[in-house]
C-alpha cells in the first residue's frame, strides 16, 4: 500500500474514532501536540502506560468484587484510580472491561497505521477537526 493511501486511511480512521462513541477527544489532540522529533513515540508511550495501569486496576477490581466478603474501601480505591464511579457490581465491572478493551483495540489499530506509514517513509498527517 502506498504512503498516501495509508495516510488517508489513518486520517479517516482517526476521524471515525472522534465520532464513534468519543473514543478520542481534545485531550488526544493535546497529547499529539506534545509529540515531536525528540520523542516521536510520546502518544503511544502515554497510552500504553494507561493501558498497563488500567488493565491491572481492572484485574484488581475483578478480584476484589469476586471475594465472598467484598472490601468496598479497596474497591473504592481502585475505582478512584480509574477516575470513574462504580455501582459495586460485577455486571458493571464487566461493562467497564468491555469498553476498556474496545478502546484499547481501536487505539492499537490507530498506532499500527501510524507505524506502517513511518516504516514506508511517510509522515503522520495532523488531523484538523472542524
Amino acid at each position: 500500500m502506498e504512503v498516501g493511501q495509508m495516510q488517508r486511511q489513518l486520517v479517516d480512521y482517526t476521524k471515525s474514532l472522534f465520532m464513534e462513541k468519543g473514543f478520542l477527544d481534545g485531550q488526544f489532540l493535546q497529547l499529539q501536540q506534545l509529540q515531536d522529533e525528540s520523542n516521536p513515540d510520546f502518544v503511544v508511550e502515554v497510552v500504553s502506560l494507561f493501558f498497563e495501569d488500567s488493565e491491572k486496576l481492572l484485574n484488581d477490581l475483578t478480584s476484589a468484587l469476586s471475594q465472598q466478603s467484598v472490601d468496598f474501601k479497596r474497591v473504592d480505591a481502585h475505582v478512584h484510580q480509574l477516575k470513574g464511579s462504580s455501582s459495586r457490581s460485577l455486571g458493571c465491572l464487566q461493562q467497564v472491561k468491555q469498553e476498556y478493551y474496545l478502546v484499547k483495540n481501536k487505539l492499537q489499530t490507530l498506532f499500527r497505521l501510524e507505524q506502517q506509514i513511518v516504516a514506508a517513509g511517510g509522515t503522520i498527517p495532523m488531523l484538523e477537526l472542524n
